[in-house]
């Protein structure tokens, strides 16, 4: 059973102010993406190296329980919860999230250069440097071996990940994920079972564990087809 400490009476009223600020300016991520994904689906160049694109604006209720486990992770490390309305957009940086899927692992090369252009023409600013989040050693070396700055993932997975704002003065970030569609299925099924809430079952965590290693086998099985 879970012993993080849970959030106490002000600080759940503190959770539902966030909350609450965020639902009454969940138009303004809408705008967010409806800038983003045309600017993506229309390129021409992107187009014929990607499978498809997903996209959406943070639920509430999830945005709740997000911010409950970062509160929770403060007080089990005795430090102060630092998220407040006035920094909430740059403190949580998938409030509009974009996902882009590919097949195969080298077409991430072009996938990047592509992005890193549509960024620079429509104006986006880079808040963070691209990041490789992967657990696999293969995959970090390949990552590496681009220049890109990699990070072992807590998950699971492998995915790079954007952090952008509509330009250099917005407090609006977008978060955009690129991933394979073998790592996509992972992510789908985990995000089912650990999410919000890590699963409590053993023969659960245990599966998805080597349902992991058998996404990163599939990787490599289309990788060894290019």
């Amino acid at each position: 059973m879970s012993t993080e400490p849970k959030p106490n009476k002000r600080e759940r009223a503190e959770i539902d102010r966030l909350v609450q600020y965020f639902s009454e300016n969940h138009q303004l991520f809408d705008s967010v993406l409806e800038q983003l994904i045309p600017a993506l689906k229309n390129d021409q160049a992107l187009s014929k190296v990607i499978h498809s694109l997903r996209w959406r604006v943070k639920d509430a209720d999830h945005l709740r329980d997000k911010l409950e486990r970062k509160l929770s992770e403060a007080k089990s490390k005795k430090k102060r919860f630092l998220i407040t309305p006035k920094n909430l957009f740059t403190k949580v940086n998938d409030l509009a999230g974009c996902r882009i899927l590919h097949l195969y692992t080298k077409q991430f090369e072009e996938i990047h250069r592509c992005l890193m252009r549509i960024f620079a023409e429509y104006k986006y600013a880079l808040i963070e440097e691209p990041t490789a989040k992967t657990w696999d050693d293969e995959s970090r070396e390949f990552f590496s071996g681009m220049g890109m700055k990699t990070e072992k993932s807590p998950s699971l997975y492998t995915s790079v990940h954007y952090v952008i704002a509509p330009n250099r003065t917005s407090r609006l970030t977008c978060e955009i994920q690129v991933r394979t569609l073998a790592e996509e299925l992972w992510g789908e099924v985990d995000h089912t079972i650990n999410y919000p809430h890590k699963s409590e079952s053993l023969p659960c965590r245990e599966q998805i564990k080597v349902l992991a290693r058998v996404t990163s086998s599939c990787t490599r099985l289309v990788r060894s087809e290019e």
